[in-house]
């Protein structure tokens, strides 16, 4: 039986553990391709700035209601526009971290998944 660093590895065992860390990480990427493409739409101040992301963070468009126009109180329009993006990525990288610990069994971030 071989050894590595003292650990029994067992030469078929070795390959059956590298076989599925190949598919685990196919896995990963998989999931990561679909979450990427996939749209996350967020809704802030009663529908007055609505934000479209990508799970890859790009964003697709951002909308704000003629009535949230305020020129006496562009600064409330700004922190609507702030919370909506932020919820955005929130939601898109919560979605994906769920998604990929489905996959790894909660293993986290293995290295060189990039995730």
């Amino acid at each position: 039986m071989a050894k590595f660093n003292g650990w029994n590895t067992g030469g078929g065992n070795m390959q059956n553990l590298m076989r599925q860390a190949q598919k685990m990480q196919e896995n990963v990427q998989r999931v990561q391709e679909e979450i990427g493409s996939t749209e996350f739409e967020t809704s802030v101040g009663g529908g007055a700035v609505k934000v479209v992301i990508t799970g890859k963070k790009e964003f697709k468009s951002i909308e704000i209601s003629p009535a949230a126009v305020d020129p006496d109180d562009v600064e409330m329009l700004q922190d609507l526009i702030l919370t909506a993006v932020n919820q955005a990525v929130r939601t898109a990288e919560e979605t994906m971290e769920k998604e990929v610990a489905k996959v790894t069994g909660g293993l986290g971030n293995m290295g060189g998944f990039g995730f």
